[in-house]
């Protein structure tokens, strides 16, 4: 959990240095890359002296309040928390002293590249890289289609077929032979700095591989992958209860008749929040986690579209909150695993 100081921080940080950021992000496909930064700076994602366990429940709570404000800022962090998942499970010794510190204290920031491998993994797509070994190392081809919070000097993981095995990697967006090309043509989301990546024999040494047997290491990190998302949905709901709640009093109290109240989305947030909670502090299980991520998707679409209906005609225009929580919730139902990724998991 957070201490007093810390929400403090969190609190400042916000009110100063991404409150003012927030429509340059949605509609001006900003990257608010300082702010991101500023979260290690100020000791928000240290590790130091915490389990992994202890470490999600207190980060958990910045991508929530994070969130709260702006889905794109969360989204961005969860890439940067996924990368530092990833570093804080690899048995590359070598690898977590070069990065752990770096990525935790606001020196460096990194991305997932593992929306691909999560759906291989799932049965849902073939695996879009190939590795082969070489003296060293080894060396990439292929191409991912989109890969979020990259940049100079960011780093991000990515598993590709090597023989008759797969080999996770940490790669540089400087790499000799990685071209990448930005998207910002999406419904909300073009803050996010994405980029589709393509991989020309681009050589990976030795020091930056994650896990020669992805197969095994994947099973180990995920469910904190998919941890980090839950704030999403969770900082998002808040808001549209928020702004429910303030549109109460909106024609002579008409809202009254709405079937959805923001009540009822509290009630069922509480649910969440509380489910959330004890896969924290009982210890994080994929199907645990999976279901509550699930509960989360659904929910944050149902706040979100109950607000729109509160706030009325105003939720209509280009530069409303509220019409930007709708289309951050239509990405949150496509992050992946995407909701029909979760069905399909929590159906076998």
């Amino acid at each position: 959990m957070q201490t007093l100081h810390q929400e403090e921080v969190l609190s400042s940080l916000l009110q100063e240095e991404l409150k003012p950021l927030v429509r340059a992000v949605d509609e001006k496909a900003y990257y608010p890359e300082s702010f991101l930064l500023s979260l290690g700076r100020h000791g928000l994602l240290s590790s130091k002296g915490k389990t992994i366990d202890e470490a999600a429940q207190s980060e958990a709570e910045v991508v929530r309040a994070v969130s709260s404000d702006c889905m794109t800022t969360g989204f961005n962090l969860w890439c940067h928390l996924a990368a530092l998942t990833y570093v804080r499970h690899t048995d590359n010794e070598a690898l977590r002293e070069r990065f752990l510190e770096p990525l935790e204290n606001g020196e460096l920031l990194g991305a997932t590249g593992l929306s691909n491998p999560m759906k291989f993994y799932a049965d849902l797509e073939k695996l879009h890289l190939r590795a082969e070994r070489v003296k060293g190392g080894y060396v990439l081809n292929g191409a991912l289609p989109a890969v979020s919070n990259l940049g100079e000097g960011h780093w991000f993981g990515a598993i590709a077929h090597a023989e008759d095995a797969r080999v996770m990697a940490f790669i540089s967006c400087d790499a000799k032979g990685l071209s990448l090309k930005e998207k910002v043509s999406y419904l909300g989301l073009n803050g996010s700095a994405t980029y589709a990546c393509k991989f020309e024999h681009v050589f990976i040494p030795d020091e930056q591989i994650l896990a020669e047997d992805a197969d095994s290491f994947v099973p180990k990190m995920r469910p904190y992958f998919v941890t980090y998302q839950v704030p999403l949905g969770i900082g998002v709901t808040e808001a549209a209860v928020t702004s429910m709640n303030k549109c109460s009093s909106k024609q002579n109290g008409a809202n009254a008749v709405l079937p959805v109240q923001p009540a009822h989305i509290q009630e069922r947030l509480d649910l969440v929040k509380q489910a959330f909670r004890d896969q924290l502090e009982q210890g994080v299980t994929w199907k645990g986690i999976l279901e509550v991520r699930r509960s989360a998707v659904y929910l944050t679409l149902d706040a979100v579209q109950a607000a729109m209906m509160h706030a009325g005609g105003s939720a209509y225009l280009q530069t409303s909150a509220d019409g930007r929580r709708l289309r951050e919730a239509y990405f949150f139902l496509n992050l992946t695993p995407t909701a029909r990724h979760l069905e399909r998991m929590l159906s076998n």
